[in-house]
């Protein structure tokens, strides 16, 4: 078994390929169900943010699994396959679950340190698993990867003072407007991003209004927040009424055009957080519009006061990925060491009744010679077996392991997975 991952994110790609790999519900369930599709892949997660497009699956075959993702994803992007594999960066084993730590960890984030990731990590699986697309292996890898951003959160401060994209784009404007307070401010979607940037313009005194398709949504995170709703249905006036919009929705198509906007006699300040973009605009002098990608300076200086802390986390991240893969190893080889016990418990059985039967030994004795002979059997295992869990953490596992699993020919086949496949080559 592999684990393999597929990444498109802000490191390799610009937004205007992320946008194309952006999916409602329904879409994600198509996705992972095509995925699982091949006959190589097992399990698979799809992780879809404002930053990133990311394809989890545990595999048989690399290679195969690889091509099948792509095909899916030059299907999806109307990219081609060179494209795709010359841009993605595309891990596999260790350097897949290195990459998963990192992700989790938040420092592999836009904005280092930030506190969104894991709960996207966090949905993004239980997506996968509530439809029966990830499972076990897929549930341990995530596990591990929760508890190694739990470490680089504890043993560094590369969280204090948390931030996140939403709360960057709050500074932005802070650099760019005189009198916040004094302004108008419409938060347009109701998402956690939404509920990041509505909350920092009420405590900065800014006069809030949430907006949203649903107005009972509208009215709850506007309650939570303090602040005011707005009517959806008049959004063709809010463009032209509101100092700042900030927009974060889940629309698959702009919902701020050109077609919208009038001249008005006070400059306005548009975040759009969205992926795909919600404002479709032609340049203008009295607008100062923001994606995404346009924090990348505040970002960059948001890492260089981190970078301790980075190079810190990098460290527990190594360390974790090296303790993941001992632990896998040391669970996988348990099932092996119970099934060698299991059958020379039942030898001892099988000539104790022998013995008896033939009268080499008196039936009054048959409890202690079965005790004796099972005490031998443990006494000479012991060595054996414990060197078996000590070498499952050295290079050559799998082929010890696989040796044991054809010596013992298991016809219940409870031996796991990753070594079946040496079983084959022989």
């Amino acid at each position: 078994m592999h684990y393999l991952t597929v990444s498109l994110s802000h490191k390799n790609s610009d937004i205007e390929i992320r946008e194309k790999f952006t999916y409602t519900d329904d879409e994600k369930e198509g996705c992972l169900k095509r995925l699982v599709q091949s006959p190589s892949i097992s399990e698979g997660m799809l992780l879809a943010t404002c930053n990133r497009m990311e394809i989890y699956v545990c595999c048989d075959d690399i290679d195969d699994a690889l091509s099948h993702i792509m095909t899916l994803l030059t299907f999806k992007g109307g990219l081609s396959e060179e494209y795709l594999k010359a841009t993605a960066e595309i891990v596999d084993d260790s350097s897949a679950i290195h990459h998963l730590f990192a992700v989790a960890s938040s420092i592999d984030s836009m904005v280092v340190g930030e506190t969104q990731i894991a709960g996207q990590l966090k949905d993004a699986y239980r997506f996968a698993h509530e439809r029966g697309y990830a499972a076990k292996k897929l549930s341990r890898a995530l596990s591990h990867a929760f508890k190694c951003a739990a470490k680089v959160r504890n043993y560094t401060d590369i969280s204090s003072k948390p931030v996140s994209v939403a709360s960057v784009a709050i500074s932005q404007i802070k650099a760019k407007v005189d009198a916040l307070s004094s302004k108008k401010a419409l938060v347009i979607g109701v998402g956690e991003m939404s509920e990041i940037c509505a909350k920092h313009l009420v405590s900065d005194g800014v006069e809030t209004y949430i907006t949203n398709r649903t107005r009972q949504k509208a009215e709850k995170l506007a309650d939570d927040c303090h602040a005011k709703v707005y009517d959806f249905g008049n959004l063709h006036k809010a463009v032209n009424e509101f100092d700042i919009i900030f927009t974060a929705t889940s629309a698959s198509y702009p919902i701020i055009t050109n077609e919208l906007i009038e001249k008005v006699d006070f400059q306005r300040f548009w975040f759009d957080l969205a992926i795909p973009r919600d404002i479709e605009l032609t340049y203008r002098d009295d607008i100062y519009l923001f994606v995404v990608d346009d924090i990348q300076e505040i970002v960059d200086s948001n890492r260089a006061d981190r970078e301790q802390y980075v190079r810190q986390a990098h460290g527990i991240v190594g360390r974790s990925v090296v303790e993941f893969f001992e632990w896998l190893d040391a669970l996988n080889v348990e099932p092996i060491i119970k099934e060698i016990y299991k059958k020379a418990d039942s030898a001892v059985d099988i000539e104790t009744e022998r013995v008896i039967k033939k009268g080499f030994i008196p039936k009054e004795y048959e409890y202690q010679v079965n005790k004796m002979a099972k005490q031998a059997i443990k006494r000479f295992l012991h060595d054996m077996t414990k060197k078996m869990r000590e070498g499952s953490h050295e290079a050559k596992s799998d082929t010890v392991t696989g040796a044991m699993q054809y010596i013992l020919n298991d016809e219940h086949d409870n031996i796991p997975d990753q070594y079946k496949h040496h079983l084959k080559k022989d």
